[in-house]
């Protein structure tokens, strides 16, 4: 039964941080925007860039 003047406080301080830590995390402005990371994967990729005159391909290079 003593148990229970332990947890019924730890308990109380863990809701207390939860409700800390989501009242944060909505005035950082964590839940502003949850629909674009869902879109973000079908953006297509830049395309790749034309090598620069003079640049020498990876495989050519020496080691040093």
């Amino acid at each position: 039964m003593s148990i229970v003047y332990l947890l019924i406080p730890l308990g109380l301080v863990l809701v207390g941080f939860g409700l800390w830590a989501f009242f944060w995390a909505v005035g950082n402005g964590q839940f502003d925007d949850l629909d674009s990371p869902g879109w973000s994967i079908l953006k297509d990729d830049a395309p790749p860039q034309p090598p620069r005159p003079g640049d020498t391909p990876p495989s050519k290079q020496e080691e040093p």
